[in-house]
């Protein structure tokens, strides 16, 4: 049984097969799979960080005694 799933490309939003013959999938090609790459290389792209009152305490100690070890 073939799979006819298609999906658009994160890039360019062209429409490509979700198959294993598409070496490049999600996206349509190469060269949107490297504008993709080129975008999180640049720092365009980002994931955001909420700091928690955990990362506080761990930092506050770090600044307070950096040779302190964590485990």
């Amino acid at each position: 049984m073939q799979n006819n799933t298609m999906v658009a490309c994160p890039t360019c939003g062209q429409k490509s097969p979700w198959s294993q013959d598409n070496k490049n999938r999600p996206f349509c090609s190469e060269r949107c799979k490297l504008i993709d790459l080129g975008e999180w290389a640049s720092e365009s792209y980002s994931i955001p960080q909420q700091n928690s009152e955990e990362d506080e305490i761990f930092s506050e100690d770090l600044v307070a005694n950096p040779n302190k070890s964590f485990l």
